[in-house]
């Protein structure tokens, strides 16, 4: 039996992402009629649909700006640890050289 080529990674407008969740709220079409209509998977919009709710501030959990500035904070603080390591191993080696 073949195996099922992996779908290519699509990305969505964040207008898009808006309809879709406005379309699952209506209640005229369930998540998963929404999401087959749209060759969307259940997953991805259930997601949306979710963190929506959490913008909107029906449930708890982190914003999509919180979200956004979490990543941003992360990858800061990785970038920071990586100068860090290399200003160590700078002045391991000039430690090094003045013996």
């Amino acid at each position: 039996m073949a195996k099922k080529k992996p779908r290519p990674r699509r990305s969505f407008t964040p207008e898009f992402k808006a309809e879709i969740v406005e379309l699952c709220r209506r209640g005229d079409r369930s998540v998963g009629q929404v999401a087959k209509d749209f060759d969307l998977t259940e997953t991805a919009v259930r997601l949306w649909v979710g963190q929506a709710a959490v913008d909107a501030g029906e449930r708890d959990g982190l914003t999509s700006s919180e979200r956004q500035e979490l990543a941003a904070l992360r990858r800061e603080n990785r970038r920071l640890r990586e100068d860090v390591e290399i200003l160590k191993r700078a002045t391991a080696f000039f430690a090094k050289e003045t013996r």
